[in-house]
C-alpha cells in the first residue's frame, strides 16, 4: 500500500513499473503540470486532478465528482497502463496521490502503491529524475470490476451516517468542521453527526503518512465501529484519511466522494455548526 522512497526505487529497477505524478495546486492549477514538464521521476507519466480523476462538475455531485469510468479507463491506457502494470503514485502533499490510488482500489487494479515522499526526497536519496515526457500509451486496459464497498453517495450518507456502529469523518480543518470559516463552498458547518479528523494530523513534518502504529493509536476510537465513511469538502483530501485507516488496519471504509460540496447541493440536507 504505502512504500518507501527507497522501496519504490528499487521496485522500478526489477519491475515494469509506470510512476504517476500527481503533483497539484487548487490554488495555482497549472503548477503541478509545469513542475511535472521541468522534472519528474523516470517513467513518470502526469495525472491532473481536475483533468483527469475528475469528471464533468455539474449541480450536485461535488467540486470534484468522479469521471466516467470508462473515460478514466482510457485515460489509463494513453498514459501506458494495463491491468498488469505496477504504478507507483506521488506528489508533493499525499493528498492528490490518495486520490488516484483510492480511484485505482475503486478499480481493484491489481498492482498499485503510494510512495511516501515526493520528488524532492526522490532526490535527496540520490535517485535521478528525467525530462522526458515520452509515452508508452497501450491499446486496452483489460476488465475491471467496481468495489462498491469502498464508495458512497449522498443517499448511502443520508441512510447510514445516524446508525450507532457507523462514524461519519469530517477530514476538513477544525475551522471548517464548525463553520467558523469557509473559504470555497457556498454554506459553512459540517454534516449532524461528523466527528473532525483533519487529514494533515495523519502525516509527520516531512509530509509522509506516520507509521501503522502511530496511525492505530489516532484512530483508536473508531475501532468499535462497523463501518466509517469518510469526507472532506470536494472528495481530495478525504483520501488520504481513506488510506491511513485502511494503513491502520481498518478495512470497513467508504469515501463520499462528492463530500460536503454535494451535501450542501440539497437544501433539505441538515447542516451543522459549532
Amino acid at each position: 500500500m504505502i512504500i518507501s522512497i527507497d522501496e519504490s526505487y528499487h521496485l522500478s529497477t526489477e519491475e515494469d513499473v509506470v510512476f504517476a505524478d500527481c503533483r497539484f495546486d487548487l490554488q495555482n492549477k497549472t503548477w503541478g503540470e509545469d513542475a511535472y514538464r521541468k522534472e519528474h521521476l523516470p517513467q513518470a507519466v502526469y495525472f491532473d486532478l481536475e483533468r483527469d480523476l475528475s469528471g464533468e462538475v455539474k449541480s450536485t455531485g461535488g467540486r470534484h465528482p468522479l469521471p466516467m469510468l470508462d473515460d478514466f479507463v482510457k485515460t489509463l491506457v494513453q498514459k501506458g497502463i494495463t491491468k498488469q502494470t505496477l504504478v507507483i503514485i506521488y506528489d508533493q502533499n499525499r493528498a492528490f496521490a490518495s486520490r488516484l490510488y483510492w480511484m485505482l482500489q475503486l478499480m481493484q487494479h491489481p498492482k498499485v502503491f503510494l510512495m511516501n515522499g515526493g520528488i524532492e526526497a526522490w532526490k535527496e536519496a540520490g535517485y535521478p529524475v528525467t525530462k522526458d515526457l515520452s509515452i508508452d500509451a497501450k491499446s486496452s486496459y483489460g476488465t475491471y470490476k467496481v468495489n462498491e464497498q469502498i464508495v458512497a453517495d449522498q443517499q448511502y450518507v443520508k441512510e447510514h451516517k445516524d446508525q450507532n456502529n457507523v462514524a461519519l469523518i469530517d477530514s476538513r480543518s477544525y475551522e471548517r468542521y464548525i463553520g467558523k470559516v469557509e473559504p470555497i463552498d457556498q454554506k459553512a458547518g459540517h454534516i449532524p453527526g461528523a466527528f473532525n479528523y483533519e487529514w494533515t494530523n495523519i502525516l509527520d513534518q516531512k509530509k509522509r503518512f506516520r507509521s501503522s502504529e502511530v496511525l492505530k493509536e489516532y484512530f483508536n476510537e473508531l475501532e468499535k465501529m462497523d463501518e466509517i465513511i469518510v469526507y472532506c469538502g470536494s472528495g481530495v483530501t478525504a483520501t488520504p484519511n481513506v488510506v491511513a485507516l485502511w494503513q491502520a488496519g481498518f478495512h470497513n471504509v467508504r469515501l463520499y466522494v462528492g463530500s460536503f460540496s454535494d451535501w450542501i447541493s440539497n437544501n433539505k440536507n441538515p447542516i451543522k455548526t459549532v
